[in-house]
């Protein structure tokens, strides 16, 4: 258990799950039965709203239990109550939060099967020897899962999930460690600038991306080469290998007839590849997370949106052609975003966060206007988008410094945090969380900051 006065932390342990061939039909099932639970209680929300009536989580249960004894909708008693329940419960949460409308349906072809165990007494795990153990779920019985590290903590739920051809199994446990409130190294600052090119640069001058992880960290200090040609080479997360099997594959899917066997085979062994691409970005964001939040107190990063920022570009009508359009950027646009989600920005965020609250790391943010056209301190702050020369160039055109630009970017968010003296309510605060920050015109006065790159 957590200290006394100090709040419990919750965290995540996921293991590849064993399931036997009933296992895994009925696992399939079952998220097929959540996602038309989940459709089904939304399209009934959006029916009474539009009759200016509302229709909550209490009420949804009760018609879920009388659907059950309707011989039409008996499959609905083949998943456990407990599981449908939370569907109901995660869609009330989601109503609530961003609006009945702005919830999104879950797509058969998209959505990944998933579904919640939310009570633990229900859930008994057991180590069955140093490799493997095993987990009683209602209705599955015992399901062994490869225990590749131990659960460090008490089980409060579990959540089965599909990830590209596996099943696994993840528990929310409490670890026993409390919240810390006050960083050893409090003192220490760091602005964190996140680039297409390079992942994340701080204002000391440290460079953290795939291209510089060796056996010894995941980050240089070695100034990487501006020349476009030295950047070829990079693949992001995917092996060469990889990188050659996956293009084979898409070309197989463009010949493959829509619905058949072969075309599922086939997207099946493209999402196998992204799975080990999504797990190589998050190992790596973790390993940044901790060396930041182990060496700096506060950590500033500028407040940027990657939803936002990752639109795809608005079609331009031809005002002088009906049906017609103007060229709008579309292909240059379609060609950043996948820079911006390949480097996985979000996922530090929320990286950092998680680990700040065992560090007592302070994470705050800063807008992000202007930090790369802004010559930092101590030399001149003068403001000119003329004196980015290039994507790692900066070169001030009234003083003269020059300096990489993913550091000058660093530099202006670490010295616009200070200016404004922001103060972040807690360690480790959820995106979204209430923040006090100086009044609009005390931020003002602080070096501005750029947008992304």
């Amino acid at each position: 258990m957590a200290e006394k006065g100090r709040l419990a932390v919750l965290a995540g342990r996921k293991y590849r799950a064993d399931f036997d061939p009933g296992q895994r039909i009925f696992a399939e099932r079952l998220g097929g039965i959540c996602r038309s639970v989940w459709n089904t209680g939304l399209q009934q929300r959006r029916e009474y709203r539009k009759r200016g009536g509302r229709l909550g989580y209490a009420e949804q249960c009760a018609q879920l239990a009388d659907a059950k004894k309707d011989p039409y909708c008996a499959w609905l008693a083949d998943a456990p109550a407990q599981v449908i329940q939370q569907i109901l419960k995660d869609l009330d949460q989601a109503c609530s939060r961003h609006g009945t409308w702005k919830v999104n349906w879950k797509s058969k072809t998209r959505w990944k099967p998933s579904f919640r165990f939310p009570t633990a007494k229900h859930i008994p795990v057991e180590r069955i020897n140093r490799t493997w153990g095993r987990v009683f779920l209602p209705k599955f019985g015992w399901v062994k899962f490869r225990m590749s590290r131990p659960l460090g903590g008490v089980v409060k739920s579990a959540t089965v999930s599909l990830d590209g051809m596996h099943w696994f199994i993840s528990f929310l446990v409490e670890d026993g460690l409390g919240q810390v409130e006050h960083h050893v190294r409090a003192e220490r600052k760091v602005g964190v600038d996140r680039g297409v090119v390079t992942a994340a640069v701080t204002s000391d001058g440290e460079f953290f991306d795939r291209r510089h992880a060796t056996a010894d960290g995941v980050s240089s200090r070695v100034i990487p080469s501006a020349a476009k040609k030295d950047r070829t080479s990079d693949l992001g997360y995917l092996t060469r290998g990889e990188a050659e099997r996956y293009l084979r594959l898409q070309r197989r899917l463009a010949r493959s007839a829509k619905g058949s066997k072969r075309r599922k085979a086939i997207i099946a062994r493209l999402g196998e590849i992204m799975r080990r691409v999504r797990w190589r970005r998050g190992d790596f964001n973790a390993q940044t997370a901790h060396r930041l939040t182990r060496d700096y107190g506060v950590v500033i990063l500028e407040d940027l949106k990657t939803t936002n920022l990752t639109s795809a570009a608005r079609p331009k009508p031809d005002p002088g052609r009906p049906g017609a359009f103007l060229p709008n950027g579309r292909a240059a646009k379609s060609g950043l975003n996948k820079a911006i989600l390949d480097k996985g920005w979000y996922g530090l965020e929320i990286a950092l966060r998680s680990k700040a609250r065992y560090t007592g790391t302070v994470i705050a943010e800063v807008p992000a206007p202007y930090t790369s056209q802004t010559c930092p301190a101590p030399a001149c702050g003068v403001v000119d988008g003329k004196s980015r020369k290039s994507q790692a160039l900066f070169s001030c055109t009234a003083c003269g410094h020059t300096e990489h630009a993913d550091i000058v970017g660093a530099k202006n968010t670490l010295a616009k945090y200070q200016a404004a003296g922001l103060v972040v309510s807690g360690r480790g605060d959820p995106s979204g969380s209430v923040k006090r920050q100086a009044p609009r015109s005390t931020a003002r006065a602080a070096p501005a900051a750029r947008t992304a790159a």
